[in-house]
């Protein structure tokens, strides 16, 4: 009696481009940059490359495409939970809070922004920040100064936590590592390390989000305090 052969399983739902681009950032969340091609995402799609490169014409977009759907959600929520009744200083705390823990969840977000700086999601990041500096009043003139500080400081901070994690080693106590690096700072040489050596401490028992918060504080506070006319 011949035996009948088992069909592969086929996908429940239609393939999207909503759908490509969700699984390409459950890839690159779990195997990175280097781990994202059509094969591996076809794989996980139960589908073949060709049919993926119906919806996405390739890597570069791609990677674009899955960039701009985490700042989507980030910025979107951010927007949501204002509704024009926040201040607009708490409103930029909340968006840059919000990149914060985004590029923290997707160390690769991080890297995508800073590799295409005019890409839409940069610009939706900028646009966001934008009208809030506008809210507070800031003066024509200095608004594009104001917005570009405090893009660059949420990218480059959380950029760089990024980066870090990538670096320690995986199952490091974080509290060990940090103890690690205040103690070799404490022990710098004191004529040419005067400063890192006394906020050693400070190194060992820091939060990231809370320092985070402070510098966007610093930022804010600058952007909303008067100059004085010199001379």
């Amino acid at each position: 009696m011949a035996t009948r052969t088992r069909r592969p399983e086929r996908r429940q739902e239609p393939l999207s481009r909503e759908r490509i681009v969700s699984a390409a950032v459950e890839l690159l969340d779990t195997v990175g940059e280097g781990g994202l091609t059509f094969r591996a995402l076809a794989e996980r799609l139960a589908t073949g490359p060709g049919a993926i490169y119906w919806h996405v014409a390739g890597k570069s977009e791609l990677l674009d495409a899955a960039t701009d759907s985490v700042v989507t959600t980030v910025v979107g929520a951010a927007v949501a939970g204002d509704d024009g009744r926040a201040p607009p200083h708490e409103a930029i705390r909340a968006l840059a809070l919000g990149l914060f823990d985004a590029i923290d969840a997707h160390p690769w977000v991080g890297s995508e922004l800073a590799r295409t700086p005019s890409g839409s999601p940069l610009l939706r990041i900028f646009e966001g920040i934008g009208r809030q500096v506008q809210a507070l009043g800031v003066p024509e003139a200095g608004q594009f100064t104001a917005a570009s500080a405090l893009l660059h400081y949420v990218l480059g901070v959380a950029g760089q936590n990024a980066a870090n994690a990538r670096t320690v080693q995986p199952g490091t106590d974080r509290a060990e590592f940090l103890d690690t690096v205040a103690t070799a700072w404490s022990r710098l040489d004191p004529d040419e390390y005067t400063f890192t050596r006394s906020v050693a401490g400070r190194l060992r028992e820091h939060d990231d989000r809370a320092e985070f918060l402070a510098g966007i504080g610093l930022i804010l506070t600058g952007i909303t305090t008067p100059t004085r006319p010199t001379g």
